[in-house]
């Protein structure tokens, strides 16, 4: 553990003072002192570090938003005449296309003592992505712009996939332990405020499904919001780590899929997370229960504001408790996603008009807090679950996995046609109490 606090080792430098009180005021002055779990020459760049990876993760999460498969995409795309077939893949290609191939990737990032580049250049291909997307929207509409869309999609979630492995091992490699869950709360929180910016300037332009322009240039301010994420990241500075694991992509893989037979702790993990699965595939469900609601759906702004008020007001306290307990955080959101799907079969059935609406929309807003907190909950819990050394395979391993499930889970979708929304949500609440269950049963990390 290192005994220097940040402003003692930046003494002399005016930028590397400022940094280091800034990170007192943030996690405490004699918290600042501490160093767990990270290499010895990381300690002496704790507040660069910490205020680098802040501002990356904000702008990137910022840019996600901004071009989200579940919001944006789809009501650009249907501005743009694309038939409804090509829209209902976005979702699949964007959670799979990250979630699957990262095993794979993960050979090859853990060939690399530096994993920061990885990151640079998934953003890089992230940031052209998007910018390929607009382009087919300006200047394409109807099968052509959703065939386009869909290809820069595909190239989006893989390049994203880079990104989530690489990060995670680059922040458990700068970032001392029992500070990674606040440094990735406030990054939502902020992100979140300026989400919600952007919600409150669309719900002032009137009949914003028939301007594709101005919806288009949402993909181009999170192309920019890209560039700005990579040129944070290269701030950090990032000591080398194990390269073990490197190799072949198709035998490592292999290889690594052992882990779920031989690590019992990461196999409870993987199986409570793929439960929780049932908290992040409710959203689009509430949404459409919104637009069904007997005096309209709220449009595109009121959604993106409800969306970041709901990360701006819970990241930073899920941030905080997840430092604390990540297995509590998991299942108290998984327990919120179920009280949320109460309160909206008794608005179903109780309430009509504007307080149907009202009772709606109050859940749809706990669904989004309560689905933050099992998204960073579980991404705390796996970093501090594992070690320097097998970081990047846990989370290659536990994101293949659930990217398989979560393909499977679109299969809810048909329960949705042949039964209703609110029937889903139901049964996707049951799930959420199951996995509830399970992430209690997980063995403290912190």
């Amino acid at each position: 553990m290192a005994q220097s606090t940040p402003s003692e080792q930046a003494e002399g430098r005016p930028v590397k003072r400022a940094l280091g009180w800034a990170y007192e005021q943030v996690v405490g002055e004699e918290d600042a002192r501490v160093c767990k779990d990270i290499p010895e020459t990381a300690c002496r760049h704790q507040p660069r570090n910490f205020f680098a990876y802040l501002v990356a993760n904000t702008f990137s999460k910022i840019a996600d938003e901004l071009s989200s498969a579940r919001l944006i995409l789809p009501w650009l795309m249907s501005a743009l005449g694309v038939p409804l077939v090509l829209i209902g893949f976005l979702v699949p290609i964007r959670e799979a296309g990250v979630l699957i191939p990262q095993l794979l990737v993960a050979a090859y990032v853990r060939g690399r003592a530096y994993r920061k580049p990885v990151w640079l250049v998934g953003a890089a291909v992230s940031s052209l992505a998007l910018l390929t997307m607009a382009v087919a929207a300006l200047f394409s509409e109807g099968l052509v712009a959703g065939i386009w869309m869909l290809l820069g999609l595909v190239f989006y979630s893989l390049a994203r996939g880079l990104c989530s492995v690489s990060a995670k091992d680059v922040l458990g490699k700068a970032v001392s332990k029992s500070r990674r869950g606040t440094v990735m709360g406030y990054s939502a929180s902020v992100s979140g405020l300026a989400v919600l910016g952007f919600g409150l300037v669309l719900t002032g332009v009137p009949n914003l499904s028939e301007k594709p322009a101005l919806l288009l240039g949402l993909l181009l301010v999170a192309t920019l919001f890209w560039w700005l994420a990579m040129l944070a990241f290269t701030a950090i500075e990032e000591a080398p780590g194990a390269t073990e694991g490197g190799g072949n992509g198709w035998s490592v893989a292999w290889q690594q899929l052992g882990l779920l037979r031989t690590d019992s702790t990461f196999r409870f993990f993987v199986l409570s997370r793929s439960a929780l699965l049932s908290v992040a595939l409710m959203p689009p469900f509430y949404v459409v229960m919104v637009q069904q609601s007997e005096g309209g759906g709220l449009g595109l702004g009121a959604l993106i504001i409800i969306s970041g008020l709901a990360a701006s007001l819970s990241s930073g306290v899920w941030g905080r408790f997840s430092d604390r307990s990540s297995q509590s955080v998991m299942a108290v959101a998984a327990c919120g996603a179920a009280l949320a799907s109460l309160l909206a079969w008794a608005s179903a059935a109780w309430l009509s008009g504007v307080a149907h609406l009202a009772g709606l929309s109050l859940a749809y807003g706990i669904i989004m807090i309560c689905h933050g907190g099992v998204r960073l909950g579980r991404k705390a819990y796996l970093v501090d679950m594992a070690t320097e050394s097998n970081r990047a395979s846990y989370v290659a391993v536990s994101n293949t996995v659930v990217g398989v499930i979560m393909l499977i889970g679109g299969l809810f979708g048909l329960l949705g046609d042949l039964w209703s929304p609110l029937a889903v949500i139901l049964l996707l609440s049951g799930l959420s109490v199951m996995a509830a269950l399970m992430c209690a049963r997980l063995p403290a990390v912190q």
